[in-house]
């Protein structure tokens, strides 16, 4: 009695290829700090109260180097796509759709890869407070939150919160 391995192997392939499009999602950006916003240096150098107002709230762009295929992602494609191309007719025909499956996948795959070590872009926001002794002072922070320019705020410790 033959065992049937087709069923397996077109599983294998299935798995595989929905691995390798696992790859295609960007990385998730997860933010530390949330509004109100508190920097990390010593307490004595903040250690009192200040009152001001929002002078400006400006975004700040970042955006990380890509880095260029290493030519995995098109031999991973190329693998699995002929694979995949085996499992179709027989003959000359099979021996067509593994070249189509190898060619194809690899050309996905480099997508794939070139995808995902593209390069990214981030925001942040630069809050400016003017305080009531005229000095400016600015943090760097995820997200304004509920700051407006003009609204009026205290500054405890390095932390922003409306007054």
């Amino acid at each position: 009695m033959k065992i049937p391995t087709r069923p397996f192997a077109i599983g294998a392939s299935v798995l595989a290829l929905a691995a390798l499009n696992a790859c295609v999602a960007p990385q998730p950006v997860y933010q530390t700090s949330r509004y109100p916003y508190q920097p990390t240096y010593p307490v004595s150098q903040s250690a009192y109260v200040e009152y001001g107002h929002v002078a400006n709230i400006e975004v700040i762009r970042s955006q990380t180097s890509g880095a260029g295929t290493s030519g995995g992602g098109a031999v991973a494609g190329g693998v699995i796509g002929g694979v995949v191309g085996n499992q179709i007719g027989h003959g000359s025909g099979r021996a067509a759709a593994t070249a189509l499956g190898v060619i194809g996948g690899a050309l996905l795959g480099n997508s794939v890869e070139a995808n995902a070590n593209a390069p990214r872009v981030y925001e942040s926001y630069r809050v400016s407070i003017q305080t009531d002794n005229g000095a400016y002072r600015s943090f760097d922070v995820p997200s304004p939150g509920d700051l407006r320019i003009g609204d009026r705020v205290r500054i405890d410790g390095g932390q922003i919160s409306r007054f």
